[in-house]
This record gives structure tokens, sequence and C-alpha cells, in this order.
């Protein structure tokens, strides 16, 4: 599915039927992320898979991808699918679009799962290493941006016994364009402070991480658990940022309890 949303068009994919869950991948990744979870997960829940603004088959846009962009994108796709209100689920930039979409749009949120994300923004350091990379990649492209990513990106495990997997993951991530990697890079780095968010969040939530995940990991997991009430978290093993690629068996089963449990409206 193709829909215009304000500058771009935003394509998206629908799996299975049941109670809407909608997916988003992390960064510079597309939605072919959750995929083998979502294979896992189709048979009870219609799930919603977009490419988000700048990634995959989605356009770029003008000036950075921000959150309330992507936001906006979000609420057109669910508008197009016929989706008043959803379960969301989002890995690391997936997560930053969550929070803004919260505080823009929270009625039409049932529950959360956060994945592989942190709720802080990003300090000078990593602001202006975001803006140093848009414009490198700019220069040179797109490949040594990502092979100097891979290593951040993917458990040490999955790095080294599991190349069919770095793989699949490079391809994904290879299919970004230097525009796209540029207007994402500068949109993250304008994204607002979501810890105060967290407190407000009083949806079911479901807290995600790898025990391998050098980005954001345990840490950012156990802060996002302490603020949002009543949520719970599961931390897989020998995953890295992308836990829900890595270890998607383990990652389905633990979604798939979470969904199962939740309220039918």
């Amino acid at each position: 599915m193709r829909i215009r949303s304000s500058d771009i068009e935003i394509f998206y994919e629908v799996m299975g039927q049941g109670p809407d869950v909608v997916l988003l991948h992390p960064f510079p990744a597309h939605h072919g992320v959750w995929k083998p979870a979502a294979s896992r997960l189709e048979s009870r829940y219609r799930l919603i898979l977009p490419d988000l603004r700048g990634h995959g088959e989605s356009g770029v846009g003008e000036g950075p991808a921000t959150m309330d962009k992507h936001a906006a994108d979000i609420a057109r796709v669910m508008n197009d699918a016929g989706i008043g209100k959803a379960i969301f689920a989002g890995e690391s930039i997936g997560g930053y679009i969550l929070f803004e979409f919260w505080r823009r749009m929270r009625e039409r949120v049932s529950a959360l799962i956060l994945c592989n994300t942190k709720a802080g923004a990003d300090n000078e350091e990593a602001r202006a290493n975001r803006l140093r990379s848009a414009e490198e990649v700019e220069k040179r492209g797109v490949e040594p941006f990502i092979e100097s990513m891979i290593p951040k990106l993917l458990g040490e495990t999955t790095r080294r016994n599991r190349p069919d997997v770095v793989a699949a993951a490079r391809a994904m991530m290879t299919q970004m364009t230097p525009a796209g990697v540029a207007a994402v890079q500068r949109g993250m780095a304008l994204r607002p402070d979501s810890v105060a968010t967290l407190a407000t969040i009083d949806v079911p939530t479901l807290i995600v991480t790898g025990d391998e995940d050098v980005l954001t990991g345990v840490a950012e997991a156990e802060l996002m658990q302490r603020y949002i009430a009543g949520s719970m978290m599961t931390v897989m093993a020998r995953a890295g940022h992308y836990a829900v690629f890595e270890q998607h068996e383990e990652a389905a089963r633990a979604i798939r309890q979470f969904l199962d449990g939740l309220p039918r409206n």
C-alpha cells in the first residue's frame, strides 16, 4: 500500500487479521526488520508495517525527518488502513516516534511495546555526531556509514555466529539513500527529551531490550520501566540493538504473550 503524507509517499504492508498492531522499525533499515517476528503473530493479529519516512520504499521529503513528521505519517497510515485505535510496537527510532505520537494522539493508543529505545534526547556530543554523519553520508554515500553502524546495531553473538542475519540486516540498511540517512539523522538530532513523558503513559506497556545492545540496552530499559507505571520488561539473550530481528522467535513469543494478555475492546 502507498499513501500520500504531506510532501511524500509512505509505503506500508498489512499482514494477518485481528486486533490492529502497528510495527515501527529501527534506523537505518525498513519494515523487513519486523517480518520474521510478524510471521509468528499474523495468525491472530492484523499487523501494519510501514516504511518510515526516509527508509525503504517511503519518500524522504524536504528538511529533517522530525518526530512530529513521522507521527503525522503514522496517523495517515492508520486512517488509510481504517484504524481508529491500535497497539503500537516501535524499535529504536520507532520508540522515539511513539513518544511523540503519544504526546499528540494518545487517544489512538491502546498499548505500547518499546523495543531497544530510550526516552532521553541526544546530548551535545551525540547530536554533533549525528549532524556530522549526515554530512559525511551526503559526500561519501551510505556504504561506509552502514559498515560503521553494524557493530553497534547487531550484537556480538550475531556478528560472530550468524553471517546470514548480518547479511540480511546489511541488505536492508543499504536500501537507504544518502538523502534518507541524512534527513533521518538530522531529525533524530532534533528530537525532544521524552523522560517526562514516561510518567504520563497509562496504557499497558512492554519494554524489550537485548543483553548485547550497546546503544540503548538494559539501563535505558530499566529507566523506562521505572517511570511507566505497571510496565513489564524482558531482556533478549544474545541480541543487540536489532533484538526483534536477531532473536525473532523469542521476540515473537514475548510479544504474543503480552498481546494475548491485553483486554479485548
